[in-house]
């Protein structure tokens, strides 16, 4: 059994946890609305690029060719060439299952339809999901990249990532591209989904293509197609790329926020534990002396009683 002092010792190191996880509680806090407005931020932009893709792809006369890119199903993409793959994690720990699930979803997104993992060229955003994919494939993860401190550091991240997949291109031969991250679903929540970057969703280019425009009057352009076209095509890959970071590093916050809430439930049941015993403890402690000092007063009294 401890004694006072060593309870003592051992509260105040637990207050001291308890004040660390209230900080980190509070910044993970911070950053989720942080990077929620960098995914708000993202959404005016995101449409002006699809309304560009909509004017452009509604003059027929200039697309018909532009479907022999894109004409092919993700499946057909999936038997027929090696595929780039990026996954988000976190680079820091305490949030939980954050890096397992996401990369427990990517390995079972291929596994159902039966793609072997060895056509996978796999890079991953975070040294925490890098580890867990390393040690669930045994693939040489590569390349490597780290996070951003902050929504500011988000768009030189992206550029990396762009030039990744640029080299990915005309090196390797790989134009089938994948993102796996976790979304965010609300402040405490997320759930990991899948974005198939490239080649460019044909049925999404087909539906904005068909959609009705708002006005009367068609915009028009007098810029080469494929350069213009080229031109949105790189917008509409750093847009998705910078929401993957953004939706990613929302949702590892909130795992971490979800992960301090328990801790410092789980601190605070320990520390009225810990209290407890140290009162008990302590009453016990002046028991025994409020003892002492009665068994000490009654034996001097029957001393003193005893005649000479």
């Amino acid at each position: 059994m401890l004694t006072t002092e060593a309870l003592k010792a051992k509260i105040r190191s637990v207050e001291d946890l308890q004040s660390v996880v209230k900080t980190m509680k509070a910044l993970a806090a911070v950053q989720i609305r942080q990077y929620e407005k960098a995914v708000q931020a993202l959404a005016d932009y995101h449409q002006t690029i699809e309304l560009g893709l909509q004017i452009v792809l509604k003059q027929q006369y200039f697309v018909e060719d532009c479907w022999i890119n894109f004409n092919q199903t993700p499946h057909s993409f999936l038997e027929k060439s090696q595929i780039g793959v990026i996954v988000f994690g976190s680079d820091q720990g305490l949030c939980g299952q954050f890096n397992e699930q996401v990369a427990s979803y990517t390995l079972s997104y291929f596994k159902q339809q039966s793609f072997s993992f060895n056509h996978l060229q796999i890079a991953a955003v975070g040294m925490r999901v890098f580890s867990a994919l390393e040690a669930a494939t045994g693939l040489s993860i590569e390349p490597l990249f780290s996070l951003p401190s902050s929504a500011n550091g988000m768009t030189e991240k992206v550029q990396e990532v762009l030039l990744t997949i640029e080299e990915w291109q005309s090196q390797k031969q790989i134009n089938t591209i994948f993102l796996f991250y976790n979304q965010s679903q609300s402040s405490a929540t997320y759930k990991p989904c899948a974005l198939q970057l490239l080649p460019l969703d044909q049925s999404k280019l087909k539906r904005l293509e068909q959609q009705p425009w708002k006005t009367e009057m068609m915009p028009l352009f007098t810029m080469d197609f494929q350069s213009l076209f080229s031109a949105l095509t790189r917008q509409y890959l750093f847009v998705s790329l910078y929401r993957a970071f953004a939706e990613s590093l929302a949702s590892e916050n909130a795992s971490r926020l979800s992960s301090m809430q328990a801790a410092e439930r789980n601190i605070q049941e320990r520390l009225e534990d810990l209290n407890a015993e140290y009162r008990h403890q302590r009453q016990t402690s002046i028991t025994e002396e409020l003892l002492d000092i009665a068994s000490g007063f009654e034996a001097l009294t029957q001393s003193h009683s005893i005649p000479l």
